[in-house]
């Protein structure tokens, strides 16, 4: 199976996501990385946002997962994903998720009064996982 690999996407509440694909293409702190079949051995952090796994199964078949950081290891055609938090498109709570995005954008306005630059940054990264898994669960 040197064409194919094998994506697992773990976090502290355990494996969310284990299939084999075609491609895998991930953000990362420096930019997009697209990871195919006998890809060298690399480890980077990823940004906020969305996974995206081609299946092997179909050419269409294309799995979404918004993850909210982390790193990516790859080697010998294993995709190792490490975050805080993943979800797949399809288990994603679309109400919870834009509640969080409206407690976020009002976390911002208080901060930005109260010239909170901690507050600021911390609700700022809310509101991009917010918008991220709102953003992926429309891949559905």
């Amino acid at each position: 199976m040197d064409d194919v690999l094998t994506v697992n996407v773990v976090t502290p509440d355990g494996l969310v996501y284990d299939h084999h694909a075609r491609i895998v293409v991930a953000k990362t702190t420096d930019g997009e990385l697209g990871i195919l079949p006998k890809h060298a051995p690399i480890i980077v952090p990823l940004a906020i946002d969305e996974v995206r796994v081609k299946r092997t199964d179909a050419d269409t078949h294309v799995d979404w997962i918004a993850v909210n950081g982390g790193i990516m290891e790859v080697r010998d055609n294993v995709v190792s994903i490490v975050a805080d938090s993943a979800e797949r498109e399809r288990d994603i709570d679309v109400p919870r998720a834009e509640r969080a995005k409206m407690r976020a954008e009002k976390l911002i306005e208080e901060a930005k009064q109260k010239a909170d630059t901690d507050e600021l940054k911390r609700a700022t990264v809310a509101l991009h996982r917010a918008i991220n898994r709102i953003n992926v669960s429309k891949h559905t």
